[in-house]
């Protein structure tokens, strides 16, 4: 997720104890990332899952009684995700 272009730049400044500093450290090289990106990343999905799950969502009673079906139906099953659990685990 690249920073707004036209927004400028606020700082941001955290005191972590070093061995959270290298968890994050190893994180984000195996995301091939820097420091900086992979935390603001992480921060930002933090934030945004928290507003998501506030927020309100409204609907017609229409809309709520077709969600309200599709819900209550049955599944179909997803041909790709029922390979996956099929496939052996790599210990077995």
């Amino acid at each position: 997720m690249a920073p707004p272009k036209t927004a400028a730049l606020q700082p941001l400044s955290m005191r972590l104890p070093q061995g959270d500093v290298d968890v994050i450290d190893r994180a984000a090289r195996q995301q091939g990332c820097a420091r900086t990106e992979f935390v603001r990343n992480a921060a930002v999905r933090a934030a945004e899952q928290v507003l998501l799950e506030a927020s309100l969502h409204r609907m017609t009673p229409e809309g709520f009684s077709s969600f309200a079906r599709a819900v209550a139906g049955p599944g179909k099953p997803v041909k790709q995700l029922v390979k996956v659990l099929r496939r052996k685990s790599p210990w077995e």
